[in-house]
């Protein structure tokens, strides 16, 4: 502890002008330092002071911004960035906050041993006065009485909240909710958090100042230094999350935030709204006359720190204090994550001397801004060290890093976040030695900040602000009367007659009416219609996308109603809207109509295509496999395998690998991404193809559920592909079933021939004729056979070896099978003596009775060339054959048993290593397939064990 000059402390409410006083006494003297609470607070009396002063005398040091001129004498800085010089004067506001679990060590400190040669003040809450006595000798107090009242109001609706009003969240969402309902009811707020850069916070204000707004949101950030036009003050919570857990607001920080209504001499009131319980009277009492609990702890931390190695560091910050009031708060974040360096053995290996751990702390110091989680804040600071240990942070990477960042597009929170990571590096560009060119970084951070800012504003603006709305609201409440009305089904009146009706944006009138009637009535209508517009286009700019679709013709619909259509854009997968909006509606209407149908769409695809829109974003790929996730994406997710094989032969296993982590499956006939041939985004990519590529008519997408359908030459070229279908034959087949049945045909002889089995059938749903057609169309022969069908009763002993598992049974498996053996048994009994009975009359008629004949089909593969259109794909044929330039490699594959070789499926009989064949095909029998008795109590076991 130091005693330097005169120490006075000036205690008391809020909205007593103790900062107003502390910059009076400042420019008293020659030179000063003062240090606040926030950065927002820094920059706002730095301008005050710049102001009455100049900015050639006046410097601003936060952690994230620097200006020093060469003629500083004042210093304006945040309490944590204040420097450590000899000035005549030194002020700390707010000096409650050495009570602040996370921060309090730091306002401690500055209360120990911040002195000013001539002068120096604390400024804050009247419950530190024992503390200060304490601990600082021979201190003065001054008590400052608050210029006005402050009253308890009650518990109020939003709806109901009195204008110039702020309502108080502790939460982003709670904060984003308020204000949206704010919005709809009373026209707009501005919104305050201290997340916000100065330049964001500052344009809020001024628009709540300037009266564009009569409600303000924030989070308690307006409880510290923040004068505003504020009359009532609501609290929607009185908990809230302090880092580590929800708790309940200590009463004094009730009363700082409490004490922002009322302005110097005017009175102000506080209260509840939303779900918050109203206060307690005792705390209510405490509150207006701001009477509150000492404080009795302080927040201490050692700032004679030993970097000899980093455990004499770590012991040195966690030394106990040595007086009774003086208290150890909780874990700061730059000791967490010195500790967790601490165990990293490549930072153990790097740290050798007192140097390197002097670097260490300074990078663990840096504020974890971002909020990812600890393990990310902590890979970053690895990553800084190594680079200050070698010299400096390298240009290239910290401007790929800037690069990243400087973004002013996309909705709040993406803004939102953008600014918390540029305040990274803007810190690090503050800190001395740690970049090239200091100047360049500091002014370009600084920059990207500014750009940020601005449109985070803009957003905020946009979103939460409706000025007609609020116009309009006004002109209702004055009762203005209307000759014409609306009603809620659209119907409009005028004078009591039906003048027509409002359809989406589009007035419809009255077909009845005569010309001059009609040209009155319309009159009339529009002036009702001009509200009910701003009204209407309010209630669909936040309606939820689920009150909204497009049909496969392209029109976008609201309900009913048809509000716009889709029409080409960009590219693809970025179609732009045309509106549906009268004329006399306005322009700005129809942009509100745009933009928000713009939203809905743009969520839509990115939502149905999140796959591909991924893939794209992926920086991890690059070289062929970037090239053809580039080709999907243009192709909407789904691509013939013969149009793209030489791609597909250059690509190696790791780029195939990188492609397929994105749910890339390379088929043997198709290349495409599962998760798009579902019903949804197949609809969709319809919509798009044809818009890209300029249909009258857009063919419908088919049924969901077919494995098959017909194929038609009346349907556009690339319909299927684009539907999920192949061509083949009279039918398309769904591209996975198809590589389900690729899987199968690949286990067969493909020159030796082989027959379709019941799992091929069940695949594609088919009859047999209708299959050996299907497998025509994909390149086989087939030749059809005849000969005699086995009995039943050779088929049922065998059922028993078809349907057996080694797997044990359970025990209800083991009853179940007991009794339906035992109840098959006995049908079996039955039948067999009824047919003992008829033996004697049926033997000589199933003698004399000719044998039963069974169609089968021997499938080959055999390829021919075929000159029909195209679907989709470059190759590929009107029927799904190979092109006559592409039989040499039609569909290659790749994966699973046999493989492909020279283009042609390898099956068990297929060519070998080096393309020789076999010696010689394998011979089949006749026999058919055998099929197990349904009734079989194996049959019925295996059904079981297949359901589990």
């Amino acid at each position: 502890m130091i005693d330097r000059g005169r120490v006075t402390a000036v205690l008391g409410p809020t909205n007593t002008g103790k900062t107003h006083y502390a910059i009076e006494r400042m420019l008293a003297h020659r030179t000063g330092v003062i240090g606040l609470p926030l950065r927002l607070l820094a920059r706002e009396v730095y301008d005050r002071i710049v102001k009455a002063r100049g900015p050639s005398v006046v410097a601003l040091v936060t952690g994230e911004e620097r200006i020093v001129p060469d003629r500083v004498q004042y210093w304006v800085a945040t309490t944590e960035a204040m420097p450590e010089i000899g000035a005549d004067f030194v002020a700390i506001d707010e000096i409650q906050l050495c009570a602040d679990p996370e921060r309090g060590h730091v306002f401690t400190d500055r209360l120990l041993n911040m002195r000013g040669l001539q002068e120096t003040l604390f400024l804050g809450s009247d419950t530190m006065r024992p503390a200060i006595a304490a601990l600082v000798p021979g201190v003065q107090f001054q008590r400052r009485e608050r210029f006005s009242t402050l009253s308890w109001a009650g518990s109020k609706k939003l709806s109901r909240m009195p204008a110039r009003s702020a309502i108080v969240g502790f939460s982003v969402d709670d904060v984003y909710a308020m204000a949206e309902l704010i919005r709809r009811q009373k026209g707009g707020c501005a919104v305050v958090m201290g997340a916000l850069s100065p330049r964001t916070r500052n344009a809020q204000v001024e628009m709540y100042q300037a009266g564009e707004v009569d409600y303000l949101v924030a989070t308690d950030a307006i409880g510290m230094g923040l004068n505003l036009d504020i009359r009532h003050v609501a609290f929607s919570a009185t908990h809230k999350f302090d880092g580590r857990r929800v708790r309940p607001l200590f009463p004094h920080e009730l009363g700082q935030i409490a004490g922002r209504a009322g302005r110097h001499t005017e009175s102000g009131t506080f209260g509840v709204t939303g779900e918050a319980q109203p206060l307690e009277d005792g705390l209510v009492d405490a509150i207006e006359n701001h009477r509150f609990q000492p404080i009795s702890r302080l927040m201490w931390r050692n700032a004679r720190l030993e970097f000899g190695t980093m455990e004499r560091l770590v012991q040195s910050l966690e030394v106990a204090p040595d007086h009774e009031i003086l208290s150890r708060g909780r874990e700061a974040d730059d000791i967490a994550a010195l500790k967790s360096l601490r165990d990293i053995p490549e930072i153990r290996d790097r740290v050798q001397s007192g140097k390197d751990v002097r670097l260490l702390w300074d990078v663990c110091r840096v504020p974890d801004f971002r909020g990812i989680s600890p393990a990310e804040h902590v890979s970053m600071l690895m990553r800084i060290f190594g680079f200050l240990q070698d010299g400096q942070i390298p240009t290239d990477w910290l401007a790929r890093a800037v690069q990243r960042i400087d973004r002013t597009h996309g909705d709040i929170d993406a803004l939102s976040k953008r600014l918390a990571y540029i305040r990274t590096w803007t810190y690090v560009a503050q800190r001395n030695g740690w970049v090239q060119d200091e100047k360049h970084w500091r002014g370009e951070t600084r920059a990207v900040e500014d750009r940020l800012s601005d449109a985070l504003h803009a957003a905020l603006t946009q979103r939460f602000v409706d000025r007609r709305t609020s116009v309009l609201l006004r002109r209702l409440k004055q009762k203005e009367s209307l000759v014409a009305e609306v009603n809620d089904k659209g119907e409009v009146t005028v004078e009591g007659e039906f003048a027509g009706r409002l359809e989406g944006f589009r007035f419809r009138p009255d077909q009845t009416a005569t010309a001059d009637e009609a040209k009155m009535l319309n009159r009339a209508s529009y002036e009702a219609l001009r509200p009910e517009f701003h009204l209407r286009a309010d209630r669909f700019y936040n309606a939820p996308d689920t009150e909204l679709d497009f049909t496969e013709q392209g029109g976008l619909m609201w309900g009913d109603a048809a509000v716009g259509k889709l029409v080409k854009g960009s590219d693809a997968m970025h179609p732009g809207v045309e509106v549906f909006v009268d004329e006399e509606a306005g322009a700005d209407i129809g942009e509100k109509v745009k933009r928000r149908l713009q939203h809905f769409i743009d969520r839509k695809v990115a939502a149905l295509f999140e796959p591909l829109t991924n893939m794209q974003r992926d920086e991890a790929l690059s070289g062929l496999a970037k090239g053809f996730a580039f080709r999907l994406v243009e192709a909407l997710g789904v691509l013939p395998r013969d149009g793209v094989a030489g791609e597909v032969k250059e690509l190696d296993q790791d780029a195939r690998g990188a492609l397929r982590k994105h749910g890339v499956r390379f088929g043997q006939f198709t290349i495409f991404m599962p998760a798009l041939l579902k019903p949804a985004p197949t609809r969709l990519r319809l919509v798009l193809w044809s818009l890209a590529e300029g249909l009258d008519e857009f063919p419908e997408s088919p049924p969901p559920g077919l494995v098959t359908i017909p194929h038609l030459d009346a349907v556009p070229d690339g319909y299927y592909t684009l539907s999920g279908y192949r061509p083949a034959g009279d039918r398309a087949i769904r591209i996975d079933m198809l590589e389900r049945l690729a899987d199968l045909l690949r286990a067969q002889d493909t020159r030796g021939g082989f027959e379709a089995n019941p799992d091929m059938l069940s695949i594609t749903g088919m009859t047999l004729e209708q299959f050996a057609n299907l497998m025509e169309g994909l390149g086989y022969a087939a030749e059809k056979g005849e000969r005699e069908k086995a009995r039943a009763t050779e088929v049922a002993a065998p059922a028993a070896e078809a349907t057996g598992s080694d797997a044990p049974m359970t025990e209800e498996e083991s009853v179940l099978a007991a009794e339906t053996r035992a109840k098959w048994e006995a049908e079996q009994a039955e039948k067999r003596r009824a047919a003992a009975e008829a033996a004697g009359e049926e033997a000589s008629a199933e003698a004399e009775a000719a044998p039963e004949l069974e169609v089968f089909y021997t499938f080959r593969w055999a390829p021919k060339p075929r000159n029909r259109r195209p679907q989709g794909g470059e190759g590929q044929g009107r029927r799904g054959g190979p092109r006559k330039d592409a039989t040499a490699r039609e569909n290659r594959g790749e994966g699973g048993k046999g493989g492909r070789d020279g283009g042609k499926p390898r099956g068990k009989g297929g060519p070998k290593k080096g393309g020789k064949p076999q010696s010689g095909p394998k011979t089949y029998s006749a026999r058919p397939e055998k099929k197990a008795d349904p009734d079989s109590p194996f049959a019925i076991l295996a059904a079981l064990k297949d359901k589990k």
